[in-house]
């Protein structure tokens, strides 16, 4: 297919079913994140080659997007979970004196963030952040999957003893 051919394969694709997957996004991800999922399908066909997808590209557009959006809700879920496992999630029934320390606290663990070394702070964020996995932490950081675990697993020592050091502190 030719360069003009292709682009306009593109844009009659982006004309066709930007809208439409923009509100299947949202019902998935959200109307913030899903701009984000859309972009990254269009993205993606635009560095897939037109014959595979040729005949079926409704198809093969949802089914990228809805890849895409759980990917992102997997990586939001991966972040929370880690989140929990520094500070717990806030209990609807308590009081407003708790509610208050429990948010406090929350946002004590991501300041403490930059208390990290470089290295640990690359290495969570590509975890938390990014959903990476070990394997694909070491390519990108040039260090060994056991020495991203021993990183990551410094790094959320760190800001459990960081949270320990304020609870344990005396309110005045």
């Amino acid at each position: 297919m030719s360069y003009p051919d292709r682009l306009q394969w593109i844009e009659e694709a982006l004309d066709q079913y930007e809208c439409r997957l923009l509100r299947y996004a949202q019902r998935i991800v959200g109307a913030d994140r899903a701009a984000d999922v859309v972009q990254e399908t269009f993205l993606r066909l635009c560095r897939t080659e037109h014959e595979p997808v040729n005949g079926s590209l409704a198809p093969w557009l949802y089914t990228v997007c809805r890849n895409l959006a759980l990917d992102c809700l997997r990586k939001e879920s991966r972040m929370s979970v880690a989140l929990e496992s520094v500070v717990p999630p806030v209990d609807q029934n308590q009081g407003h004196e708790e509610l208050v320390e429990q948010r406090d606290r929350v946002a004590f663990v991501l300041s403490q963030l930059d208390s990290l070394t470089d290295r640990q702070q690359e290495c969570v964020r590509l975890k938390f952040q990014e959903g990476l996995s070990y394997a694909e932490i070491a390519e990108v950081t040039g260090i060994s999957a056991s020495n991203v675990g021993f990183t990551l697993h410094t790094a959320m020592k760190r800001l459990r003893e960081k949270l320990t050091q304020i609870r344990t502190l005396p309110v005045e």
